[in-house]
């Protein structure tokens, strides 16, 4: 599991998962624009929600040294999610790219 450390918090996601949620974060937080991040918790069905902002320090920890190449389709859906009113909530990833959409990442 890969940890999102937020203001001293830490949130666990799986790696790809955080992959994908590292490059909407930083290129939000790159534009200066805040905005909620919420998902389901699979321990006991509820739901979190923190307020992604630059005045917090932030840190992404990954379980794997590896960078996979990252889905196109589904950074472009987390980060439109980003502009709702309710603020972005993580989805799992589409099961088919409607489009050759990897994005290769370099360490």
């Amino acid at each position: 599991m890969a940890v999102l450390n937020y203001g001293g918090a830490e949130y666990e996601f799986s790696d790809r998962m955080l992959a994908h949620l590292q490059v909407v974060i930083t290129n939000k937080l790159r534009r200066r624009e805040s905005f909620a991040l919420s998902w389901m918790r699979d321990d006991d069905g509820g739901r979190e929600a923190i307020w992604i902002d630059n005045g917090f320090p932030i840190g992404f920890h990954y379980d794997d040294g590896a960078i996979a190449p990252l889905n196109r389709d589904w950074l472009e859906a987390l980060l439109d999610g980003t502009h709702r009113p309710n603020g972005l909530l993580v989805t799992p990833e589409p099961a088919k790219s409607t489009r050759e959409g990897q994005v290769a990442v370099r360490g």
